[in-house]
């Protein structure tokens, strides 16, 4: 039996996405290129592979059974085109990374100027992208590293389709109004339950944060106002619109002077960097990941952030 490779990211993406058009649009095909490739691979190994889901489809049992094989097969491809790059002496050409702003701000902006000065040939060019999407942007090869962050949902820690480099964690703070009665003490998150909220949309990872927080303290929030943008969130708070939690190095360089800022125990933004399994060894990734480990390891040093490890093997 030969299988084309081609197919298999076909059929990864398809199963990533949810739906045959979703999947052409993360790939620059068209949903009938998509079609006909996932038809031919069906051909190949001789068994259906996907089965209708309502609006989307989903993978057989065979098909979930190739989609494993598929990961670690693509993995390997990876680590070969690694290996080929090291040979060839690869020190000159370009990543294309995506992050958050707020990690763009702290980590991969001062990485980049670190990098420019140790590897002129290598250029970065950076995405913003939520956690969420930059993952996805990885898995689809549109970019090469994402800055995410751990989000109910994210690929575990052990997913074979990543390489994770942890790169540091930030409590959140709990911003309230001036006259807020609880400003003057501190905040547990049960302590908000029945407040308006205010905070990022759905899908941002740090809404998952937030809403997973207050369920384990017992209630849901009631989101009355909602942006991604946390200096328009510190704003609203100072006008009175409502209570927010948001991460504390995200608060950095905020106009506070309208709101009360409590440290509140317990939800956490974790920071990480990943590749596609076998790509953490290519010679253009080797600089930049190495660098971005350096630099959260001294923004660590100077804001008291943590770190969740162990480091991975260099």
């Amino acid at each position: 039996m030969v299988i084309d490779t081609r197919r298999l990211r076909t059929l990864r993406a398809v199963a990533d996405h949810g739906t045959v058009t979703a999947a052409a649009a993360a790939l620059h095909l068209t949903p009938s290129a998509v079609s006909q490739q996932l038809i031919a691979l069906e051909h190949e190994v001789g068994h259906r592979l996907l089965e209708r889901d309502g609006r989307g489809v989903r993978l057989t049992a065979v098909g979930r059974i190739l989609l494993g094989h598929a990961n670690e097969v693509l993995a390997q491809l990876e680590r070969a085109g690694a290996d080929i790059a090291a040979y060839t002496a690869g020190t000159a050409g370009e990543v294309k990374a995506a992050s958050f702003a707020t990690a763009i701000g702290l980590v991969v902006a001062p990485a980049m100027a670190t990098l420019a000065g140790k590897e002129p040939g290598i250029r970065v060019r950076v995405r913003d992208a939520e956690g969420d999407q930059s993952l996805t942007m990885v898995l689809d090869g549109v970019v090469d590293v994402a800055v995410a962050v751990e989000y109910r949902g994210a690929p575990a820690e052990d997913d074979r389709r990543l390489t994770r480099f942890p790169l540091y964690a930030e409590p959140f703070d709990v911003v309230l109004p001036l006259d807020h009665p609880l400003s003057g003490d501190e905040v547990a998150v049960a302590d908000l339950c029945g407040e308006r909220w205010i905070g990022p949309y759905p899908g941002n990872p740090c809404h998952d944060v937030i809403t997973l927080a207050c369920e384990h303290a017992g209630f849901a929030p009631d989101f009355a106002h909602s942006s991604d943008d946390f200096s328009a969130v510190v704003a609203l708070a100072a006008a009175g619109a409502g209570v927010a939690m948001v991460p504390r190095l995200a608060l950095r360089g905020t106009d506070l002077s309208g709101v009360v800022v409590r440290p509140v125990p317990g939800p956490e933004r974790r920071v990480f960097a990943a590749v596609r399994r076998g790509a953490e060894r290519h010679p253009l990734l080797v600089p930049l990941l190495d660098t971005l480990q350096d630099t959260a390891a001294a923004l660590r040093r100077v804001t008291g952030a943590t770190f969740h490890g162990p480091w991975p093997e260099r």
